[in-house]
């Protein structure tokens, strides 16, 4: 069986209960014989203001949500996608927003640092997000090989931007895992839309664990976690609240729909400049 099971939470500023409402979920999706589980972003923390979260940034490959994630995938034999969580920089007032991905013998496999920051002004809701302020942005595209199939990786923001997902298919994605904390205000506009686009115009598995909820710091999540097929039909997803999608990924089915609908050996434009030489 290769089931992937997307978490959907409300976290909150203590990093303890979201590491125990966090584990409470594993264990339920490990019961129903999820082989990875993904987390969604900041599952770990969403603090009062966007600064608190610096004081929970860990330097890379120790510290007790590292830790409890190795262990969560070691103990229950399964890979596990961390959502994001800070990882420290060079510059002690930014972190970094990593998303990192462990096998099941608890080893850090890859680390992805989200590439596209939300500074963004909702001017109809009066929302404002400068991630900027108190994040360092990502310099590399990450994919990696699993039990399930090869896997791109890309955070929330990244997900409005299709060229990026068009450069990791020069590996041959055939999941793209995305953890998110989508508005409530983008995520009704656009969330649905965006999450089955990318697996329709990339004929891959999207897997897009999210926020989803009213969070104390005041900010409300969108929800929706969902799991699409390469054709675009939602497997299974949930609206609200704290709880769990399940797929079970089928890689045969990836190879036939790109045979009979074989669109991205059609394609013309590349993401690079065009050669006037």
């Amino acid at each position: 069986m290769n089931r992937i099971a997307a978490i959907q939470m409300a976290s909150g500023s203590h990093v303890q209960g979201n590491l125990t409402e966090a584990g409470r979920l594993i264990d339920t999706a490990v019961k129903a014989g999820a082989k990875m589980v993904v987390l969604p972003e900041n599952f770990s923390h969403m603090g009062m203001q966007d600064e608190d979260t610096i004081e929970f940034a860990e330097p890379l490959g120790s510290g007790p949500i590292q830790e409890f994630l190795a262990e969560q995938a070691r103990k229950n034999q399964i890979w596990v996608v961390s959502g994001t969580i800070p990882i420290q920089s060079e510059d002690n007032t930014r972190y970094y927003a990593s998303c990192l991905v462990f096998n099941d013998q608890g080893e850090l496999v890859v680390r992805y640092d989200k590439y596209h920051l939300f500074d963004v002004q909702l001017k109809a809701t009066q929302e404002n997000y400068l991630e900027s302020k108190t994040m360092k942005a990502g310099e590399e595209l990450v994919w990696f090989d699993s039990p399930l199939g090869r896997i791109g990786l890309a955070i929330c923001y990244d997900l409005r931007f299709p060229e990026l997902f068009r450069k990791l298919m020069e590996h041959n994605i055939e999941i793209f895992v995305i953890p998110s904390a989508f508005t409530a205000t983008t995520g009704a506009a656009h969330w649905e839309s965006l999450i089955r686009s990318r697996a329709i115009e990339n004929l891959s598995y999207v897997v897009a664990a999210n926020q989803g909820g009213y969070h104390v710091n005041g900010r409300e999540t969108h929800g929706d976690s969902m799991i699409v097929d390469p054709w675009g039909n939602i497997l299974d997803r949930l609206v609200r609240g704290s709880g769990i999608v399940y797929a079970d990924i089928d890689l045969n089915l990836i190879q036939l729909t790109r045979a009979n609908f074989p669109a991205l050996l059609h394609r013309r434009i590349t993401c690079g400049p065009k050669n006037d030489g």
